[in-house]
């Protein structure tokens, strides 16, 4: 049975998320405030297998939360609320670390359908990495992109570098493998907006740059100056696998 945290601190909107996902046979715990839902997953790692996060809370925001759950090492699948649906409030609860968004009011079929989409990848993922460590396979079937002494595996979502590993994001991962697709092309910001979130209003494409900064401090030797991801000037970003050695 597959446990769910759900934060939100409207009591009928709580009461009734409780029911339904009960109903569809989940094991489901309940919190009205960020500090609790941290506490919750500080205490055990691997309680829940997927937490709905809203962003309207008491105390510590659902950003908040969402930014200290990745910066402590908790990448359980998160599907944040929010009843704003302006595409900055969506870009920045994705650079947090979200996995997926709902804008309320929401379909509880689709926050449900959206539940299982995440939870279908979560499972998917565990028993991708148990064969390989049964199996004793070192390079099982994945999508995985080498480049230099750096490779990111797309299915594990997790970036290395040299002995280093870095966990990503979905999001992460989702714009290193667009501009990975376009290697050697300049991409904009908008054309990665559209493609990358699905995002067609006008929206605040610094949201794109914060992204970039990350990604950079993970591929780049010296960030400052990136041989990898490059800023095109007047347009946004072109993905280099090979730098020119004079570079």
């Amino acid at each position: 049975m597959s446990k769910v945290l759900v934060v939100e601190d409207e009591q009928h909107l709580a009461d009734g998320l409780r029911f339904n996902l009960e109903a569809e046979g989940y094991q489901v715990h309940v919190t009205d405030t960020g500090e609790s839902a941290l506490e919750a997953l500080k205490s055990d790692p691997s309680a829940f297998d997927v937490v709905v996060l809203d962003v309207m809370l008491p105390g510590k925001d659902g950003f908040s939360v969402m930014s200290e759950m990745r910066g402590g090492g908790q990448f359980v699948p998160t599907l944040m609320l929010t009843a704003r649906g302006h595409p900055n409030d969506i870009l920045k609860g994705f650079a947090a670390g979200a996995d997926d968004y709902l804008t309320k009011p929401f379909d509880l079929a689709i926050l449900i359908a959206r539940i299982r989409g995440l939870l279908r990848r979560r499972e998917w993922l565990t028993s991708s990495l148990n064969a390989s460590s049964t199996s004793g396979a070192t390079t099982p079937l994945q999508d995985v992109f080498t480049f230099g002494d750096k490779s990111v595996d797309f299915d594990r979502l997790e970036l290395r570098v040299r002995e280093q590993i870095f966990p990503l994001t979905l999001m992460e991962a989702n714009v290193l493998r667009y501009l990975i697709r376009h290697e050697g092309k300049p991409v904009s910001r908008k054309k990665m907006l559209e493609e990358v979130w699905n995002l067609h209003e006008d929206t605040d494409t610094r949201a794109i740059d914060n992204f970039i900064v990350r990604l950079r401090r993970y591929i780049e030797d010296d960030p400052a100056k990136p041989r990898h991801v490059l800023t095109v000037r007047g347009v946004g970003y072109r993905f280099v696998a090979v730098p020119d050695k004079k570079d």
